[in-house]
């Protein structure tokens, strides 16, 4: 939360920044831009909204609690990237069309500068803090703050090529910039693409299977299935133990293997494990569940 209030106060002095000078010199590659820190900015509102219902108890309802709200905060900032990138686009083509004077060149590559420079602290600053939380929507948000500060930087392309007596410069930059939000959509909506249908990083599925078989007591690993609920992990695995053992003992060795688990896997927050029989061959512990499977 401390990260969202803090990026979102340097990403609006940085748009109010833009927006004067976007209001004094007309360049459209400058509106692209100040349109997409706006955009940046406004990300943060869902995320806190997200963060803050995440926090709430599970309920006989919603019995995995409510840290799905970040997945569905992830939707909403791929719309708002969605929006400031047709807005830029839009505006390009226009200007594209009806070329106009731009004014104050200088005052453009001042806030080219000013852009870059407040994207790339509140990048760094929510990249960094996102992968110690395991947020993937934070991570997300961060890289998109860091495309917005290189295409920052391409304004400087605008305002050079005006400078040198190529008015259409600036809304050339300006189709360049709405390219880059584009990539930088697609890129968002992939990550959240991926926690809305549950998918891990294969290495953390490979990591808890090692875990599993160094502990005391697990004969072999069955399967092993993760998730990510908000910016926490849950896991399900299944583990055979030797088929003589007794509830008592069984239980024993499932609990050493969820305090591994959750110690040894980054940000793990709970695992359930289920214990079957390691026996003779011929034994098929699971006969009346053949058909439903």
């Amino acid at each position: 939360m401390r990260v969202l209030v803090v990026s979102f106060a340097v990403l609006m002095a940085t748009f109010a920044v833009q927006a004067v000078i976007v209001a004094l010199s007309g360049s459209v590659a400058l509106l692209g831009d100040t349109l997409h820190n706006l955009a940046d900015a406004l990300t943060a509102v869902p995320l806190a909204i997200a963060f803050s219902v995440g926090r709430r108890a599970a309920t006989r309802r919603f019995t995995y609690g409510y840290g799905r709200a970040e997945d569905l905060a992830g939707i909403v900032i791929v719309l708002i990237i969605a929006a400031s990138a047709a807005l830029a686009g839009y505006e390009a083509v226009t200007r594209l069309l009806d070329p106009r004077d731009i004014e104050a060149v200088a005052w453009v590559a001042v806030a080219g500068v000013v852009g870059f420079l407040g994207n790339e602290w509140v990048a760094r600053y929510r990249i960094k803090v996102g992968r110690e939380i395991g947020s993937a929507a934070l991570v997300a948000d961060g890289l998109h703050a860091r495309t917005d500060g290189f295409a920052s930087l391409a304004v400087l392309l605008g305002a050079g090529g005006v400078a040198l007596g190529f008015p259409i410069a600036d809304p050339i930059v300006g189709l360049l910039i709405t390219v880059a939000i584009l990539f930088v959509l697609r890129d968002a909506a992939k990550e959240i693409y991926h926690r809305l249908m549950d998918a891990v990083d294969p290495a953390l599925v490979d990591e808890a299977e090692r875990i599993l078989r160094a502990v005391d007591g697990v004969e072999r690993v069955g399967s092993v299935r993760m998730r990510w609920i908000g910016h926490a992990l849950h896991a399900e695995v299944d583990i055979l133990v030797r088929h003589d053992l007794t509830v008592v003992a069984a239980h024993a060795v499932a609990v050493r293997a969820e305090h591994r688990l959750i110690h040894e896997v980054p940000r793990l927050r709970a695992a359930t494990v289920h214990t079957d029989p390691y026996g003779p061959a011929d034994a098929d512990h699971h006969a009346p569940l053949t058909a439903h499977r």
